[in-house]
C-alpha cells in the first residue's frame, strides 16, 4: 500500500510541474532509510554519514524557506517510499513473491479508478493513438525491472547502503524538471540543492575511504 501510496504522490507531482521537488523527496528518501537503520537495526553511521545527514536535513529548512511552505510532495514521497524500503528488508520475501502480493493489493484499486475513468470518457490509453498505447504498455515494464531489483534487494545489504544507492534516481528526475521541463530554480533553490551535492560528495569520499 505504501508502494501505491508513493506512485500516487509522484503522478501528482510530475502531471502538476513538479518534478524538481519529487526529485527532492527521492533525495531525501536515503535519509530516511538511514533514520529507519539506525532507530530500528541499530546500524552505525561514520562520521561523514552524520555530516551527509545533517546535510539533507539543512536541505529541507532552506527549501522550505524558499517555497514559502513545506515542501509536502517531497516529504510524502520520502516517507513512503523510506517505510516502503524498511517494509520490504522486515518481511524478507522473494522478490517475485513480494511484487505479487503488493500488485495483488492494489490492482482492485487500479481497476476500480480504470473503469471510472473508461465510463466517464476520460481515458487516454487506447483512445489517443498507438503510440500513446505503447508507451502505456511500455511504462509498466519499465517500472517493473526496478521493482523486481530493489525488492531482491533491500533484504540483503543495510538500509544504510540501500539509501546511498538511491541518489542515482532523484539525481535523474532534477536533471528532466530542470533541462526538459524547464522548471523554474530560483537562486535559493539551487543553494538548497547545492548543500545536497555537498552531502553526496561526503558520502563517495566516505565511502572510497571505508573501502581502502
Amino acid at each position: 500500500m505504501t508502494s501505491g501510496v508513493n506512485w500516487g504522490i509522484f503522478l501528482f507531482a510530475v502531471l502538476n510541474g513538479q518534478v524538481v521537488e519529487a526529485s527532492l523527496g527521492f533525495f531525501v528518501t536515503p535519509l530516511v532509510s538511514v533514520a529507519f537503520g539506525v532507530a530500528f537495526y541499530r546500524e552505525r553511521l561514520r562520521p561523514g554519514q552524520w555530516a551527509a545527514v545533517g546535510l539533507g536535513a539543512a536541505t529541507l529548512g532552506v527549501l522550505a524557506v524558499e517555497y514559502g511552505r513545506p515542501p509536502w510532495i517531497a516529504v510524502g514521497l520520502a516517507a513512503t517510499f523510506g517505510t516502503y524500503g524498511l517494509i520490504k528488508k522486515h518481511l524478507g520475501v522473494g522478490a517475485a513473491e513480494g511484487l505479487f502480493v503488493e500488485t495483488s493489493v492494489l490492482f482492485p484499486f487500479a481497476l476500480v479508478y480504470t473503469v471510472a475513468l473508461q465510463s466517464a470518457g476520460q481515458a487516454t490509453f487506447g483512445h489517443v493513438s498507438a503510440l500513446n498505447t505503447a508507451l502505456g504498455v511500455g511504462a509498466g515494464l519499465v517500472v517493473l525491472v526496478p521493482l523486481l531489483l530493489f525488492s531482491a534487494a533491500a533484504p540483503r545489504i543495510p538500509l544504510t547502503v540501500t539509501g546511498m544507492l538511491q541518489y542515482i534516481e532523484p539525481a535523474v528526475q532534477f536533471l528532466l524538471g530542470v533541462l526538459v521541463f524547464r522548471e523554474a530554480m530560483p537562486g535559493l533553490r539551487w543553494a538548497g540543492f547545492a548543500l545536497l551535492w555537498a552531502a553526496l560528495a561526503i558520502l563517495a569520499i566516505d565511502g572510497l575511504r571505508a573501502v581502502r
